[in-house]
């Protein structure tokens, strides 16, 4: 009887053991949340009206959900002084870049809130075009500026199909159908019909510049020949305001909006990791990315390449 009263009294102290280490875990865990959730929102219990906002634009522009969606709630945001759309991308869709376009410039002209762009590494064709729409584009002296230009590519596997005997059939009503099919050359009325797209989203970009940057169209289309120039001859060509990196930046605007001292920058909260993250690291890299897809797919994009 005594043995089995001890034996219970073990595994008492064992549960109760468990259930506190579990309890600190959770502690733990919990206070690692709420400390990089509030540094990445920004401390919203000081320096009320002395906050910059940080929109990051990275990557390749296939969809303008998120950056919109972020420019509009800090746009709608009476804390918020101005926002900073961080670029570091080589552009994207056509309709993807106007769309955030079209936000920066809105919240420009309609909200009257400062919003200024700040080039990483690479801002060109579809990222050039929504830095186009802000009040001021900082970029650092090597930065990658420019790219004003329309991109439609894809491959044809014609001789491909031909020497594995394999024949594509395709039915279609309406002449132009399925121009760009790979499986065939273009004709040259289908030619003259993809570049007259082209040609005509090239003016968009141009006229998109020349509003956004206050420039005349004719001045816009010297430059607009798809070539990249480093932030240095950007800066010459006007193409950018002010040669500085993110920090220069994140001051300048301080100064400008009236902030004193050293602002709270506030950012979107970052996609949550998942516990296999946690444990086995990032595994996004063997998943099918945007950028990935991209590579099959034939469309119009505002990209550097």
């Amino acid at each position: 009887m005594p043995d089995e009263n001890k034996t219970s009294r073990t595994l008492l102290w064992i549960v109760i053991g468990g259930g506190i280490f579990c309890l600190f875990v959770l502690v733990v865990f919990a206070v690692v949340y709420v400390t990089l959730h509030a540094s990445e929102r920004g401390s919203l219990g000081s320096a009320f009206g002395d906050k910059i906002a940080v929109v990051d634009l990275e990557g390749v522009i296939l969809s303008p959900s998120t950056v919109v969606g972020e420019l509009k709630r800090y746009a709608d945001d009476d804390a918020i002084k101005a926002i900073i759309l961080h670029v570091n991308s080589p552009g994207g869709g056509v309709a993807a870049s106007e769309e955030i376009y079209r936000e920066v410039k809105r919240i420009r002209d309609d909200k009257r809130k400062r919003i200024v762009a700040s080039i990483e590494t690479v801002g060109a064709s579809g990222a050039y075009y929504v830095s186009s729409a802000s009040n001021k584009i900082y970029a650092d002296q090597g930065s990658i500026v420019g790219s004003i230009g329309v991109i439609s590519e894809w491959v044809n596997y014609e001789d491909l199909l031909k020497w594995a005997k394999l024949k594509q059939i395709t039915m279609k009503a309406g002449e132009f159908k399925d121009t760009g099919n790979p499986a065939r050359e273009l004709s040259p009325a289908e030619k003259e019909y993809l570049q007259s797209l082209i040609d005509n989203m090239h003016t968009q970009f141009i006229r998109a510049v020349a509003d956004g940057r206050h420039m005349k169209m004719d001045d816009v289309r010297t430059v607009a020949n798809g070539k990249v120039w480093t932030g240095q001859q950007a800066l010459a060509m006007k193409m950018i305001d002010q040669v500085s990196d993110f920090e220069g930046a994140v001051k300048d605007t301080a100064k400008a909006v009236g902030i004193r001292g050293e602002p709270t920058l506030v950012r979107p909260e970052r996609d949550r990791k998942t516990l296999l993250d946690l444990i086995f690291g990032d595994a996004s890299q063997w998943l099918p990315s945007p950028e990935k897809l991209l590579e099959d797919h034939v469309g119009f994009y505002y990209l550097w390449r």
